[in-house]
């Protein structure tokens, strides 16, 4: 019998077999032997590194890097388990002496992962920085900035940092390691030279991943200033660019109770040419925002909420928003705005947005704040509501101007340095048409304005039945014009203030609750009675006439004319309608000349308020022709 053979893969695992025991034992040794190495580093480095040298050693740090003197303070502590740490206390950081000795901040206490085997050789090097209350005091400068300039080995990254096809490029003798820095209860101070102002933050907390200069950075900071929380994260593939006024590719998020908003995209941080990318900014509070922000608008109230989402970009002398989506209150609109500043320093928002529905009250009293912008409390030069132009472009499907509804609506906003007007000039309102025209008068808008309304074929009944008025009014289709003026801010004015004239042509309706046989009846009988006693049927017209003059609180009535199919109401005198009062003088007469006999001319005086006056009737003297005995 032959011997039987072993598989070939049986005969291949022997040679491993043989060898994989000795490569255990080496490998088990060399672990072992690091091991070793590493707990006596450990035991022995309090004997073969100086504290002292490590010390100076990040004072070296921290002064190379700010191009500042560091002094520190406290002793040093040295940990060496689990990774050689030190600790120090006390530290100061300002300009060398004879360089002004300007102090740039203090911190409590600094530590830092250093090199155990660079220690050991005489040198420090250090990375995982954890800074412990700190005080810095940095200035941004008027473009912007922040105040880089002193000779430091981050002023010279900055300054030395180029962009090639789009990226940042920065020499290897510039470049560093960096690491990461955490900061924890800090304090910052940022004096704001363009303004005049030092921003205060407090509470600081800082997370920011930088493995070297040359290399990308990602940064979480929480802060609290002016009694409200912010967070600010920050992304970027070119920090020194950034940092040096330049732009490059961005990403920010700025997140608190009052404000949300986003960039990403390019960008900068001094000024906004070159941008381009994606924004989003949500106020849910813009009244609560503007008084934290120490600004105050009177009548703000009414703009509640705000949101934007656009793509932006720079353009000439501004940014251009293109597939906007805009929220204000209720209401949402797409469409493009533009932002500019033309060479008289005045900035310009302009643009057409198409809204699904809105309330057209908060755009008037925006227009109102624009123009009132200089009144009392407000700063003297006007603020910055009286430096901003407008021109935009409104549409929307659905519009209300309290207590009114329009629909397919057509209109514009315009106010620069010298001229403010708001059009309607297109809409559909109660079945019929409706345009208006609103503007301020020059001389920095207080010396008063104008409004225009024309109406025409809209249903007046139905808005009378739907508003709930009471009365004998019009109950009829028809065309109203309305032209007013006021010689007072607009936004001041009151009812007394305004002058104008409005006239109504209405067709075939009626009058509720006015009775003439009635009136007849009961002018036979009583000296004066209630409207309220002859409202038992409606006055039916064939076509009614009223014109108006309004001045000084009142509107005095010239030629109504209520054409019944039998009868017509002629009315004339005054109504102070800020009192409710009426002083009218009228007739009933034969619409047809030939019924005079049957139906005799009957005069009255209306007076009281409205709306039950009193109804009393004036008497018919008949006067005989000369002669006649």
């Amino acid at each position: 019998m032959g011997t039987s053979r072993q598989p070939k893969w049986r005969r291949k695992m022997i040679p491993v077999s043989r060898w994989l025991p000795g490569f255990a034992r080496v490998a088990t040794g060399l672990l072992l032997v690091a091991a070793i190495v590493f707990v006596a580093l450990r035991v022995a480095a309090p004997y073969l590194v100086s504290s002292g040298l490590v010390r100076s050693g990040i004072e070296d740090v921290v002064s190379k890097w700010t191009g500042y003197q560091a002094e520190i303070k406290g002793t040093p502590v040295l940990e060496f388990w689990p990774t050689p740490r030190i600790r120090l206390n006390e530290i100061t950081i300002r300009q060398p002496e004879g360089s002004g000795n300007k102090l740039l901040g203090t911190i409590e206490s600094l530590s830092a992962d250093f090199s155990l085997i660079d220690a050991i050789r005489g040198r420090a090097s250090f990375h995982e920085f954890h800074l412990l209350r700190p005080n810095l005091s940095l200035t941004r400068d008027q473009q912007g900035l922040i105040d880089w300039t002193y000779a430091g080995q981050l002023a010279k990254a900055i300054d030395g940092a180029r962009q090639e096809g789009g990226t940042e490029i920065l020499d290897q003798r510039l470049d560093a390691t960096i690491g990461a820095i955490t900061v924890e209860d800090g304090t910052l101070n940022v004096a704001d030279l363009a303004s005049g102002k030092t921003y205060h933050f407090e509470g600081v907390t800082a997370d920011i991943t930088w493995p070297r200069l040359s290399s990308q950075i990602t940064a979480v900071l929480i802060a609290r200033t002016s009694g409200e929380d912010l967070k600010l994260d920050f992304s970027s593939n070119s920090p020194l660019l950034i940092f040096g006024g330049k732009v490059a590719q961005i990403k920010t998020a700025l997140t608190s109770r009052l404000i949300t908003a986003e960039f990403t995209g390019i960008g900068g941080i001094s000024s906004l040419a070159g941008l381009s990318g994606n924004t989003a900014v949500n106020i849910p509070d813009l009244p609560a925002l503007l008084a934290w922000s120490g600004k105050s608008i009177p009548g703000i109230e009414t703009l509640r909420s705000f949101s934007i989402e656009s793509d932006v970009f720079s353009a000439a002398n501004g940014l251009r928003f293109n597939k906007v989506a805009l929220g204000l209150n209720d209401a949402n609109a797409t469409g493009v705005m533009d932002i500019s500043v033309g060479t008289n320093a005045r900035a310009k928002l302009g643009g057409t947005l198409a809204f699904d529905h809105m309330n057209l009250k908060p755009f008037f009293d925006a227009f109102a704040l624009r123009l009132a912008a200089g009144e009392a409390g407000a700063p003297e030069d006007g603020g910055p509501l009286q430096k901003l132009d407008v021109d935009l472009r409104l549409s929307a499907k659905g519009m209300q101007l309290p207590p009114f509804q329009l629909s397919d609506v057509g209109a514009s906003i315009i106010v620069s340095s010298n001229e403010a007007k708001f059009d309607i000039g297109d809409s559909q309102f109660e079945g019929g048409e409706m345009t208006a025209h609103l503007e301020a008068m020059r001389g920095d808008f207080d010396g008063g304005g104008k409004l225009q309304v024309l109406i025409r074929g809209a249903d007046f009944a139905g808005l009378t039945e739907r508003l709930q008025l009471k009365g004998p009014l019009p109950l009829a289709n028809g065309s109203l014009d309305i032209s007013l003026k006021t010689s007072k801010p607009i936004w001041t004015a009151g009812a007394a203030d305004v002058s104008g004239q409005l006239t109504f042509h209405g067709n075939a309706g009626s009058i509720a609750g006015l009775d003439a046989e009635a009136i007849r009846s009961q002018a036979a009988l009583q000296k004066f009675f209630p409207l309220s006693a002859v409202s038992g049927r409606a006055f039916d017209f064939n076509r009614i006439d009223i014109t108006a003059t309004l001045a000084d609180g009142s509107a005095e009535l010239r030629g109504v004319s209520v054409q019944g199919a039998d009868e017509t109401l002629t009315l004339s005198g005054i109504i102070p309608y800020e009192s409710n009062g009426l002083a009218l003088s009228g007739s009933l007469q034969a619409t047809d000349a030939a019924k005079t006999a049957e139906l005799p001319p009957l005069p009255f005086f209306v007076g009281g308020s409205w709306p039950n006056p009193v109804i009393s009737p004036v008497p018919v003297i008949d006067q005989q022709a000369p002669g006649v005995q």
